[in-house]
């Protein structure tokens, strides 16, 4: 444990809650789960298979609708952070698979939420800033959606939960950008071929990314759950998204490492299609607003700080 989590912990006062936690096994879901137990509140694992059925796991199937009601009675809060990743080719079979893990799903969770006698307080499920598109200005929360199959995704993404928040409950969607980290997501992908040498720009380079740090997200995410007057949309990002081209030029000298490569943005159509158009060579200048305004203090604002931490 750091400094800084005990800080946050410290930061806010709550009796201990009961939080159940989808994706739990995940980069970010193992990492906040972790958290939440060591600031003392009592989490259980939402699972959906029988072999990782533990004492602190509550098991469905929401293909099969296998559930037991009572065990989603009780708690204070839920993240909802489950979804096949986005990463990947976007063929006719895997949009299908995007949208049954995170629309579909979120949706079934919403339902069954709504109809608990107790219902949780508060529920924080994942979104992310494709909601917005390719925006190369500076988007806000208050920005209307983007086009493209991303930004539907993460638009009916959203709208799943609309049954939870009818039946009271505060709910917040997570718009995240890309989490970096050392342990998963982006970075563990890229690094080793940046430490062959093939780290460079990616298109133009100009597009913008906008990031978060891994503590960062988890301390947002535990902001969201303890700051009440938050709710809908909230951006987790840093407040200094940067250009695909200072990022990469960032992380190689970071490794010591040469950044003379270059990607084109026609050979990133050609293998990646519309994954790599919408999530490689599309502008992301998303803004944290909501976290700034409600009193989030971030650890890592700037690229270059984070990545002296992680690499």
């Amino acid at each position: 444990m750091m400094k800084d989590d005990l800080e946050l912990m410290n930061k806010y006062s709550s009796a201990p809650l009961k939080v159940l936690v989808s994706g739990a096994n995940g980069f970010m879901g193992s990492q906040l789960t972790a958290f939440l137990r060591l600031a003392g509140h009592s989490v259980m694992r939402l699972v959906r298979h029988k072999q990782e059925v533990r004492p602190d796991a509550v098991y469905w199937d929401p293909m099969e609708g296998q559930f037991s009601k009572q065990d989603f009675e009780g708690f204070d809060a839920v993240f909802h952070l489950a979804g096949a990743p986005i990463a990947h080719r976007w063929t006719k079979k895997y949009r299908k698979k995007l949208f049954t893990s995170r629309c579909r799903d979120t949706w079934l969770l919403s339902q069954v939420l709504s109809r608990l006698y107790s219902p949780p307080k508060t529920v924080v499920s994942a979104s992310a800033v494709g909601f917005y598109g390719d925006c190369k200005e500076k988007v806000t929360e208050f920005s209307p959606a983007g086009k493209g199959f991303l930004a539907s995704l993460c638009k009916q993404w959203e709208m799943a939960l609309e049954a939870v928040e009818q039946r009271g409950c505060r709910v917040v969607c997570a718009r995240f950008g890309v989490v970096l980290g050392a342990k998963g997501g982006m970075l563990r992908q890229i690094i080793p071929f940046y430490r062959l040498g093939l780290g460079g720009r990616i298109g133009s380079g100009n597009q913008y990314l906008s990031w978060i740090g891994i503590d960062d997200a988890i301390g947002a995410l535990y902001h969201l759950l303890m700051t009440e007057s938050l709710n809908q949309a909230v951006n987790l990002v840093a407040p200094h998204p940067v250009k695909q081209k200072e990022f990469s030029s960032i992380l190689a000298a970071k490794l010591r490492r040469p950044h003379f490569f270059h990607l084109p943005s026609t050979l990133i159509s050609l293998v990646l299609g519309d994954m790599g158009r919408e999530m490689l060579l599309a502008s992301s200048r998303v803004y944290p607003q909501k976290l700034l305004e409600s009193g989030y203090s971030f650890r890592y604002p700037h690229l270059q700080e984070v990545l002296n931490e992680i690499v």
